[in-house]
Parts: C-alpha cells; structure tokens; sequence
C-alpha cells in the first residue's frame, strides 16, 4: 500500500518548486556526490576500477539509506521518500510544456524541449521538436516512473534508492566520450541491467493500454535502437500514437543515422500529438495504479 500511497502523492503534487528551492533534492545529493567523484577519481590509470568502486559505493550507500529510512523514520517517510523519487507529474508536466510552448512559436518550442532533451534543437523544425518531446516522454516513463516503481515493489525503499542512484550515476558518467568511457562502464552496464525488465513491461502496458500495434513490430524496432532498452517504450508509443519517431537526429553538431521507429506513422505532427503523449502517459499510470493497488489487497 505504502507504493501506491506514493504514486497518489507524487501524481498530486509532483516536485514543488518551493520545496526543492529551499532544500536540495534527493537526487541533487545523489549527483552532487557522483559529480565530487568524478572530478576526484576519473583520472590517472585503473578509471574503470574507479568507476566500479563508486558503483559499489551508490548501491551500498543507497541500500544503507533505505533500510534506515525504512527501520527508524516508518512507512510514513517511505511513503515521503518514495513520492519524491517518482517522476510521473514532473514528467508529464514538461512534456505538455513543449506543446504549450510550440503553439506560441517553433522558437518557444524549440527552447522547451531543450530542457528535456540531449540533442542539438537550434535547427528542429516543427516535427523534430514533437518527435524529440514524445520520444522524450516514452523513454522518461520507462526510466522514471516503471523502472523506480518495480524496484520499489521488489526490494522496497532500499531498490528505489538504489536504482536511483545508478541511474543518476548513468545520465552523469555513462557516456562513450574518452573521459567517461572507461569510468562510467560500471555505471552504464548496471544501469541498462536495472532497467532490461522495465523496459520491456513499459511497452507492454502501452500495448495493453492502446492495443494498437504488434508485439513483434515493438520487438523488432527496439533492438534496432542503440539502446538495449529506450527502444521499448519508444516504438510502443510510437504504434500507440500512429506516429513515426527517431530518425535521423543531431547531437553536438553531428547528424546520427537512425531509423525511423514505426515508419509508416504520421511524420508531419505537432501539438496534437505532444499532447496525445501526455495522456497516455496518464492512461498507463493509471492502469499501473490498479494494478498496484490489486496486488497490496492480494
């Protein structure tokens, strides 16, 4: 009961402004920690056992953290901690920004979903910035909200923190660039490891949700995807929106050469489709808290 209690919050209220002005985030502390050690250890020779040392250091630390919480503060603080590190309402929130922002000007839009985004946007037309937005929104609801929700559920408040901290870890270190590669192997592997199983559950409850699409269209797109993972959520909201999502995207300055996921979907899109997105992403939590609310009566 105390994850669905935390759903309900965190779908309530989301991440208040004038909280986390006052006090740093959990997941500020958790990056603040990652980036001090970055700075301290990525460098000289062994960066891979590095990298390895402070991943032991987050699942240990984060695992502490949790059973403490869990031990001493009661299910009242669990529920606290756990609404915090969802991100369903934050999520959902900033995604429908870039609709409201791209149907004042392509500029505004453009400006919006750089917030969520890691690509180069100074160039997106109209679609790029709604597939970018959308794209955005499947991956996000993989990694924030399912991934965090079935670790909570399999190893209490100890998973979440856990899966948290790897994953802030991954969004920081995890890259294929000559400072990060070998410090942020640990990271990254650990990281797509956690969420191999969310990723697939996501695309099925959007399947469920939508029933639009073929299992085995989902599967083939996803394992064209760079990612052993973003893949899943991607092409399932790609069939449940009729929409044709990746491509060919730029980052620093250089044009990748994806494919297209779902290329019989509509390529000219907008707004509307952002928007399309957001409910969705309301409509599989929804059917998420069901379940959840199911299996703490059974």
């Amino acid at each position: 009961m105390t994850v669905l209690l935390a759903m309900l919050l965190d779908a309530l209220f989301g991440e208040p402004k004038w909280v986390w002005d006052r006090i740093p985030h959990p997941a500020v502390l958790i990056g603040r920690v990652i980036g001090w050690a970055d700075k301290r250890f990525n460098s000289g020779g062994l960066r891979r056992a590095k990298g390895v040392g402070l991943l032991i250091a987050l699942v240990a630390g984060g695992a502490l953290a949790g059973v403490v919480i869990e031990a001493l503060l009661g299910p009242v603080a669990v529920v606290l901690v756990g609404a915090i590190l969802l991100a369903q309402r934050s999520l959902a929130d900033h995604v429908r920004d870039v609709a409201d922002a791209l149907r004042v000007s392509l500029g505004d839009g453009r400006m919006m979903v750089a917030r969520i985004v890691g690509r180069d946007t100074a160039e997106m037309d109209e679609p790029a910035v709604a597939r970018a937005a959308i794209e955005s929104a499947a991956e996000n609801f993989s990694d924030g909200v399912i991934a965090p929700l079935f670790w909570f559920l399999v190893a209490g408040l100890p998973g979440l923190i856990v899966y948290k901290a790897v994953n802030t870890a991954d969004s920081m270190v995890g890259y294929r660039t000559p400072r990060h590669e070998d410090f942020g192997w640990a990271a990254a592997r650990f990281d797509d490891l956690l969420n191999w199983v969310p990723a697939r559950i996501t695309a099925l409850l959007i399947l469920v949700v939508t029933g639009k699409g073929r299992w085995a269209d989902i599967t083939a797109d996803a394992r064209r995807h760079r990612s052993p993972n973003a893949g899943w959520p991607e092409a399932a909201f790609a069939r449940g929106l009729n929409v044709a999502l990746a491509g060919p995207r730029s980052y620093h300055g250089s044009l990748s050469d994806d494919p297209f996921v779902n290329p019989e979907g509509k390529r000219v899109i907008g707004a509307d489709e952002i928007i399309a997105a957001v409910r969705l992403l309301w409509r599989v939590w929804l059917l998420v808290a069901v379940l959840v609310g199911l299996l703490a009566l059974f």
